[in-house]
Parts: structure tokens; C-alpha cells; sequence
């Protein structure tokens, strides 16, 4: 996918990308920087064209292969949590769930280096393409089944998951640092989000509210 603007955006993105940040921090969300990232990551660049009219509107878009692009808003609210929760200094943080980038994107504005996994080869192909093309260096993407993490570049210090997993893989508990911050939507016809801090041997875990993701698959499609 190309790194140019979709046809009809160019001039209007900017202006849709402001109104976008203005609606999020009227929804609640209140770090200075996730703003500034949010702003920067041209989202129309990460959905279907057919869809880029509507890429700054507060819902989630389809991409290919029956995924989705979530929300703005909930992009927003997993990233602030993971930004609060964390010191400025924290270098890795993992993503299950690469999809098209776009939280990928938000992630690699904020911290040094993101760890990505994504099951579907088409999709991460596609995707490392258009991360490439934004110039966005610091970040890792891997083909695997996310359930298992990736361990070679373990402990991480956050976690986030961008798919409803019945329950948390315990391969990424044991792969959270002591300290280290775990948000994912948690459930399958009922779904909360919820953030899980690891101490020492104990995970400490706080509910948040109602979302709706699609589903945490195993195994690897190639």
C-alpha cells in the first residue's frame, strides 16, 4: 500500500485528524502525548480507500481478511493506560494482534522499541509494507500465534492485546516483567477491559468497561 494519501483526503485530513483528537479529549482521554500521536498517525493510511472518507470517525472500519481497525477512542484509551502506567524509559512493549499497523503506529511514537505479532501472513505482509513506507523503524513484526508471545525478547513491560482473549495466555504472564502493565479485552460473548500488573509472583488485575473486539485465534495462517 502506498505511503501517499488516498485521493480526496490529502487536503482534509489534517483539519478531520483535529477534530478527532478534540472528540477523544472531550471522551476523556487526557495524556498530552497519546494526543500528539494520535494527531501525527495518518489513520486514513491504514484502511481500505473505499473507507478513508470515513477514517477519523469515531468507529471501527473492516480491513481485509474479516478484521477490523478498531476505534479511535479505544486505541486512545489502551494506549493512555500503558503510557500511565509505565516509566518514560520503559523500552519494550509487546502487541498481539498487528492487524493493519495502526495501533502499531500509535505504540512506536510513544516507546522505544514495539514487539509486534500477527497470525495472518497476508495481513502482516501488507502491513509491513506500510509501516516501512511511513518510515517507522523501531518496531519488530513476527508471524506466530501471539497466545505464545515472544519469548527471545522477553520480559516486556507492557502488553497489550487488540483481540478478545477468553483469558489471558499464560506464556505472556511469564513474559511481563516484575512491574510490567497487561491490557487486553478479556471474555467472549461478554468483554471487559482489563489491566493486569505483574508483582513478583502475583497479578494484580483492575476491570475497566464493556468492549467488543473480535476474537484471539491460535495458530498461524500462511
Amino acid at each position: 500500500m502506498s505511503s501517499r494519501p488516498h485521493q480526496g483526503i490529502g487536503m482534509t485530513s489534517q483539519r478531520t485528524k483535529e477534530r478527532m483528537v478534540q472528540r477523544l479529549g472531550d471522551q476523556g482521554i487526557a495524556n498530552l502525548r497519546v494526543m500528539e500521536a494520535m494527531l501525527h498517525v495518518p489513520r486514513h493510511l491504514f484502511v481500505d480507500e473505499a473507507f478513508a472518507q470515513r477514517a477519523y470517525e469515531d468507529a471501527a472500519l473492516p480491513i481485509a481478511f474479516n478484521q477490523t481497525i478498531s476505534q479511535p477512542l479505544i486505541v486512545a484509551r489502551m494506549t493512555e493506560i500503558l503510557v500511565n502506567a509505565l516509566p518514560d524509559q520503559s523500552p519494550r512493549i509487546l502487541e498481539i494482534g498487528t492487524g493493519c499497523g495502526y495501533q502499531t503506529a500509535i505504540l512506536a511514537r510513544l516507546f522505544d522499541h514495539v514487539y509486534s505479532i500477527e497470525r495472518i501472513a497476508g495481513l502482516l505482509e501488507k502491513t509491513r509494507v506500510r509501516l516501512s513506507g511511513l518510515g517507522i523503524a523501531n518496531l519488530s513484526l513476527k508471524c506466530a500465534d501471539g497466545s505464545f508471545g515472544w519469548s527471545q525478547h522477553s520480559p516486556f513491560d507492557g502488553i497489550l492485546i487488540t483481540a478478545a482473549a477468553p483469558e489471558v495466555p499464560p506464556a505472556l504472564v511469564k513474559q511481563l516483567s516484575d512491574g510490567g502493565v497487561l491490557v487486553v479485552p478479556e471474555g467472549t460473548n461478554q468483554q471487559v477491559l482489563r489491566v493486569y500488573r505483574k508483582n513478583g509472583n502475583s497479578l494484580e488485575v483492575q476491570n475497566l468497561e464493556p468492549v467488543r473486539f473480535v476474537p484471539l485465534l491460535g495458530g498461524v495462517e500462511r
